[in-house]
C-alpha cells in the first residue's frame, strides 16, 4: 500500500465515522429510554442503526465506487478493489439507547484482508482514535492537538485493570459470568463498558490493562484491534489464534499472556 492510500483512507473513514457520529448524537430522541422495553424505542434505535451505516457507505461508494463493504446493518459486497470497509454504524446499542455516553462508530478498512487503517470515533466523549498499519496509534480528544497512544506497563496481574462483555443468549451469559467470578480475585478489578470498540481504544489509551469477550463479529472488533495493536498491545484469541468470535482478548504485554491462559483455564470460549 502506497502512502498517499493509506491518507486516503485514512481521511475518509474519519469524515466517515465524524459524520455518521454526529447523526446518531444529533437525531436522538430525548426521550429514547422512555418505555426501553417496548418495542418502539428499540425500532428507532434500529433505524438510526440503519441510517449511520447508509450514511457510511455511501460517503465511502462516492469516493471510492470499486470497494467491498462489510456492515453490522447487512452492508454486504465484494469490491474489485482489493479495499473492504468493516464497519460498526453503532457499537454500543444498549448504551445509545439509554443515554449512556459508551457507544461509538467503529470504520476499519481492510487490504487484501489485512486491516490496515482504523478509526474509532467516540462523540459523547468527543474523542476519535485512529491508526494505520505501521504508523502508531493516535487520538484526538479535549487536550490540544494529536496524542499518541500507548498502553500502560504491564502491572502484576493482580493488579490489572480488565474489561469484558455479555452475550445476550442467556446460557451464553450464565456461564460468561461464571468465568467473570472465577477471574475477579485474581484481577484489581473487572468493568463492563458496553462497547467491544471502545474498550479497545481505551486498552489502547492505557485506561484498561486488558480486555476479553467470546461472540464477537469482525465488524465490532476490526477497528479496535488494530489502534490496541499499534499502540503496543498484544491481542488474540485462544492460544496461538487471532481474535475470533470465540474469543478476543487484548492487553498490555505481561498481562496478556496470564490472562489468555486463566480464560483459556476456565474454558471462556464455550458453554
Amino acid at each position: 500500500m502506497t502512502e498517499p492510500l493509506y491518507a486516503e483512507l485514512l481521511q475518509l473513514a474519519h469524515e466517515a465515522a465524524r459524520r455518521a457520529g454526529a447523526l446518531l448524537r444529533d437525531g436522538r430522541p430525548a426521550d429514547l429510554a422512555v418505555a426501553a422495553t417496548k418495542s418502539s424505542p428499540i425500532d428507532v434505535v434500529t433505524e438510526m442503526d440503519i441510517a449511520a451505516e447508509k450514511l457510511i457507505t455511501d460517503l465511502v461508494s462516492e469516493h471510492r465506487p470499486d470497494d467491498g463493504f462489510l456492515g453490522e446493518e447487512g452492508a454486504v459486497s465484494e469490491g474489485t478493489s482489493g479495499i473492504r470497509w468493516v464497519i460498526d454504524p453503532l457499537d454500543g446499542t444498549v448504551n445509545y439507547l439509554y443515554g449512556l455516553p459508551t457507544w461509538s462508530v467503529s470504520i476499519a478498512a481492510e487490504q487484501d484482508g489485512e486491516r490496515v487503517v482504523g478509526v474509532v470515533a467516540v462523540p459523547m466523549r468527543g474523542e476519535t482514535f485512529h491508526a494505520v498499519r505501521g504508523g502508531g496509534a493516535w487520538a484526538t480528544g479535549a487536550w490540544e492537538g494529536e496524542r499518541r497512544l500507548a498502553c500502560r506497563p504491564a502491572p502484576p496481574l493482580d493488579q490489572a485493570l480488565v474489561s469484558t462483555g455479555f452475550n445476550y443468549v442467556h446460557d451464553v451469559r450464565v456461564h460468561q459470568a461464571d468465568v467473570a467470578q472465577r477471574l475477579i480475585p485474581l484481577l484489581r478489578d473487572i468493568r463492563r463498558g458496553g462497547s467491544a470498540a471502545v474498550d479497545l481504544c481505551d486498552v489502547a489509551a492505557g485506561r484498561l490493562d486488558g480486555y476479553y469477550e467470546r461472540g464477537l463479529n469482525p465488524w465490532d472488533l476490526a477497528a479496535g484491534d488494530l489502534i490496541a495493536r499499534e499502540a503496543g498491545a498484544l491481542t488474540g484469541g485462544r492460544p496461538g489464534e487471532g481474535p475470533t468470535g470465540d474469543l478476543a482478548v487484548a492487553a498490555t504485554p505481561g498481562v496478556f499472556e496470564p490472562l489468555q491462559r486463566l480464560l483459556e483455564e476456565f474454558g471462556a470460549w464455550h458453554d
